[in-house]
């Protein structure tokens, strides 16, 4: 007997198995491949479209990356360096910064730019033949970026910025609140469909100490909207309907945007004050002066949630028993939390600190194991991973979510500053975290058989198809069949 795997859309047959443990899917699609094999690769034909996906996004004139990939004159002297950077690996370090593993878990994600086994070996290839230009008519037109003051969200509705903070450039770390800051210009309560937060400097793109993205001083940020009434500032989930505050993602230095799920947008009140509840700086190494902006993007006037959106998953973690040993690589640390309503993950979010080389997420369902994403970790260079719609993991109540950190204090991270010393957990850099604060959203009982019956048309699954991050989706429902009640409720905001 038969069964398909399906991963995010991409299908394959294999036999069957009774425990699943992650998946080995395909590649997401490239671009066609222009060198044959053992041919000449060339800039111009092969190296700059390449380039042009993945790396000036960032590597541009007043991007955020150290130096310009844009001619080939700017990216000659970088050959080698760039062949040393994307055959790195998912992990720290790898260009560009993409660390999720290819060889195991969910596949599927949105505004994925790491590059496929074939993209590296060409690029080795043509470090390795001298980097040759090639023939000027095959170079792409260059891409035109938006400034630097653009936002990735679009034109948000809604800006609120913080006071200014100054770093010197010998500062020790900080940690700490900022000013609480009013939100103004909203004159009604508005859902957000999408938030994006970002660090404006009086900094350069160029030089600086190669940390915290090479020029920003805020490592991350986290905070809240809350209304005059509501004076707690606790960390605890907040799903009640009518209360006063939302807990936002986190701002990390290279965190990409948020995109909420289209059923479960955030609402942001009027009145509403958006209040720290942990900061941390970093000096870059020079003199800086800088503040954050938080840009705000509303769904249409009259739009309601269907579905309860949890707050950030800081319920999936360890930030007080942390033992980290020094001197040691392959450390583990371990956390587990029990579903207790249907669940739909949005993104995935590692967040440890500088020992930190590695995470995975599994979901556990009785004896299904299910390898769900493992993501390598830099602490200088922080991502959120956004499955698509058809590979978000699609979870039962009671499932059990289990976090796995590694961890590593040996010289062979460059990350940590004395490797001969302990670490427990707390919030500054010598101290360490241990959490996984992906988006997670609530689902009542009717919506889950929702979400599953939408994924089996969408995949076209039958009963004997097994799909990573949705242990009931093979199991179609008989005619006739009325989930039984949830005590979770659809609707509402945390």
């Amino acid at each position: 007997m038969e069964r398909k795997k399906v991963e995010g859309g991409a299908i394959e047959v294999a036999l069957l198995i009774s425990v699943v443990i992650g998946l080995v899917a395909a590649p997401a699609p490239r671009a066609a491949q222009s060198a044959e094999p053992g041919g000449e690769v060339t800039f111009t034909k092969d190296i700059a479209p390449i380039l042009q996906r993945s790396c000036q996004n960032c590597h541009r004139p007043d991007g955020v990356a150290p130096m310009s990939l844009i001619t080939y004159d700017e990216v000659r002297p970088w050959a080698r360096a760039i062949k040393t950077r994307t055959g790195l690996g998912p992990k720290m370090g790898v260009m560009p910064p993409w660390y999720i593993e290819k060889n195991i878990g969910i596949q599927a994600y949105k505004d994925d730019p790491s590059l496929s086994a074939d993209e590296i070996a060409r690029i080795a290839r043509w470090a390795d033949n001298g980097a040759p230009r090639g023939n000027p008519a095959d170079m792409p037109q260059p891409l035109q970026y938006a400034d630097a003051a653009s936002w990735r969200i679009g034109q948000p509705d809604l800006i609120v910025r913080t006071p200014d903070i100054v770093v010197k450039a010998n500062a020790p770390d900080w940690w700490g609140e900022l000013e609480t800051v009013p939100v103004e210009g909203l004159t009604e309560d508005r859902y957000v469909a999408a938030i994006e937060m970002k660090e404006v400097n009086d900094v350069e793109t160029r030089g600086g100490r190669q940390t915290v993205g090479g020029r920003y001083v805020v490592h991350h940020w986290t905070f809240s909207s809350r209304t005059p009434d509501d004076t707690d500032d606790s960390y605890r989930p907040r799903p009640a309907v009518n209360d006063s505050s939302t807990r936002w993602p986190t701002h990390e230095v290279g965190r990409n945007p948020d995109f909420f799920d289209a059923k479960a947008g955030r609402l942001l009140r009027t009145s509403s004050r958006i209040v720290t509840h942990s900061t941390h700086l970093h000096s870059n190494g020079r003199d800086t002066t800088a503040h954050l902006e938080v840009g705000f993007k509303f769904h249409p006037k009259g739009y309601k949630p269907e579905y309860q959106q949890l707050t950030s998953g800081f319920s999936l973690g360890n930030t007080v028993d942390i033992d980290i040993r020094p001197m040691e690589a392959n450390q583990q640390l371990h956390a587990y939390a029990v579903l207790e309503q249907p669940t739909k993950l949005i993104t995935f979010e590692p967040h440890l600190h500088a020992p930190g080389v590695r995470m995975c997420l599994e979901a556990i369902w009785g004896f299904n194991i299910q390898t769900l994403s493992c993501a390598g970790y830099d602490h200088n260079w922080v991502r959120g991973y956004a499955y698509t719609d058809e590979a978000a993991p699609l979870l039962p109540k009671g499932t059990i979510l289990h976090i796995i950190g590694y961890m590593d204090t040996t010289p062979a991270n460059k990350n940590v500053t004395d490797t001969r010393n302990w670490q427990g957990g707390g919030n500054r850099s010598v101290a360490n975290m241990f959490l996984e604060i992906g988006i997670r959203i609530r689902l009542t009982e009717e919506q889950f058989q929702e979400e599953m019956a939408d994924r089996r048309k969408k995949l076209n699954l039958g009963p004997n198809d097994v799909v990573i991050g949705c242990p009931l989706c093979n199991l179609v429902p008989k005619p006739g069949y009325t989930p039984a009640p949830s005590s979770a409720s659809g609707g509402g905001q945390p």
